[in-house]
């Protein structure tokens, strides 16, 4: 891509997070998470250094999406810890340097608003409480994912997928140095999904570190350092991709509630 390159973003970006040069993105150590009083996630322990992809597959139920959510600090540890960028992952410092987009981002097309003013919102950080639509960051990221001349359409009136792109524009916004996505292949069709793995290409190339939650790896099984793997809240793989792994399909949670509501521009910033 050219003007609209993740590159150009960044080059308005926020002042690069200060953490020790050999501090991993992410590390996770020990970390339980309980919902509902049940176990979901039961001693999860990872790490992710600067510029890797990290594809975290699972059967429905596994704990893939809670974890994300605890790792971006949503859903707090029942004991372990976790630190992004070498700080805890509750530091406002460490989420400005983070983009996410949750499993159901492509569902904000209820809301009234335009591709431009959501992607406005991944402004909004634990620092910075207004965004303005027309800040040039915007487009920047709206060319990003091809969808510039969709601006000023309201998400109500765009399909699934153009949601999805409008969803990962607003977490680009902000130049992330950590990019995390919750099944952002689910749901749109092969010609948005092979944009959308393009961009990660781009991104991975300019040293952005990619952790992705998928059912299958599909179109970044060669873009992709490691897997995750995780069964009943646990980590059973962690290395290259396998042909078979041991995971137990029939596995699922019970639904529970959330513990936090998603909303545009405050889903990564904890009270």
């Amino acid at each position: 891509m050219s003007a609209g390159s993740p590159a150009d973003i960044s080059a308005t970006g926020t002042t690069p997070l200060a953490a020790p040069a050999d501090a991993p993105v992410l590390e996770v150590a020990d970390a339980t998470v309980v919902r509902g009083g049940q176990r979901v996630l039961e001693d999860i322990s990872l790490s992710i250094r600067a510029g890797e992809r990290v594809a975290l597959l699972g059967a429905n139920g596994s704990g893939k999406s809670t974890l994300l959510r605890a790792i971006v600090g949503v859903l707090p540890l029942e004991s372990g810890r976790a630190r992004l960028f070498g700080r805890p992952v509750r530091d406002g410092r460490a989420h400005d340097a983070i983009g996410y987009v949750p499993q159901d981002s492509a569902e904000a097309g209820s809301i009234p608003s335009t591709a431009r003013e959501t992607v406005a919102t991944g402004l909004l950080g634990a620092r910075r409480w207004s965004a303005r639509s027309r800040d040039p960051r915007v487009m920047r990221a709206l060319e990003a994912v091809g969808l510039p001349h969709l601006a000023d359409r309201p998400i109500t009136r765009m399909s699934g997928g153009q949601r999805r792109r409008v969803m990962i524009a607003r977490a680009l916004v902000r130049s992330p140095r950590l990019l995390v996505l919750d099944e952002p292949f689910a749901g749109v069709d092969l010609p948005t999904q092979e944009i959308i793995a393009g961009l990660f290409r781009e991104l991975a190339a300019q040293g952005t570190t990619l952790l992705v939650v998928l059912h299958e790896t599909g179109p970044l099984a060669d873009d992709l350092d490691r897997v995750i793997v995780l069964d009943h809240g646990r980590v059973i793989h962690d290395g290259a991709e396998t042909a078979q792994l041991p995971v137990d399909s029939s596995h699922d949670h019970p639904a529970l509630p959330d513990a936090h509501a998603d909303c545009l521009g405050q889903e990564i910033h904890p009270a």
